[in-house]
């Protein structure tokens, strides 16, 4: 039995080609992965994280961008649920190759990818101080960040409050998940 090897797209093979695409891909260095679809807790956690973390960025060189825009990576493209950058960035750019802090919720099927894949990653940016995880079944999180050369990650609870420096913010993690409805379980715990 033989079996076909294909070569792997190269980044600028992936950047034309999802050009011609109706939906949305990420680039693993491989091949393109298709984006699936959220829940409403993703999407209300999301929309926070805009509304938070944006309107606290006015008047700042720093803005916060959606998942509409792309991260280059050392080895592919990431659209991640939100993230910061500083500095000018022109009106026609699709890929972003400086975040400082990057945001991303998680769902059954991108766990394993956001907690460890996209987690290395993301630390192997040197613009990149923070990454943060959300879950979204309960109002808890990963936060990572660069101390000196360690990345390092630290669980965030109910009454964590995330401290952002790099972008001068600080906010309750609550904020983040103002307007989501947890299952009784889960509301009788907190």
């Amino acid at each position: 039995m033989s079996v076909a090897m294909r070569t792997p797209m190269t980044r600028e093979e992936f950047l034309a080609w999802e050009e011609r695409q109706e939906l949305r891909y990420e680039f693993d260095g491989w091949q393109p992965v298709a984006m699936t679809g959220g829940t409403v807790a993703h999407s209300v956690i999301q929309n926070n994280l805009h509304m938070a973390i944006g309107s606290r960025l006015r008047r700042t060189p720093c803005r916060f961008y959606g998942s509409d825009l792309k991260i280059e990576t050392a080895h592919g493209i990431r659209y991640p649920d939100g993230f910061v950058a500083c500095g000018t960035v022109m009106a026609d750019a699709t890929v972003i190759r400086d975040p400082v802090v990057i945001f991303e919720v998680l769902s059954d099927s991108t766990a394993r990818t956001d907690l460890v894949t996209k987690n290395q990653e993301y630390a192997a940016i040197h613009s990149v101080r923070r990454y943060v995880v959300l879950a979204q079944e309960s109002m808890a999180g990963t936060m990572f960040e660069r101390i000196g050369d360690d990345w390092v990650g630290h669980l965030l609870a109910a009454d964590s409050v995330l401290r952002m420096p790099e972008i001068g913010i600080e906010l309750a993690l609550a904020e983040l998940y103002e307007g989501v409805d947890f299952p009784a379980a889960e509301r009788q715990a907190s």
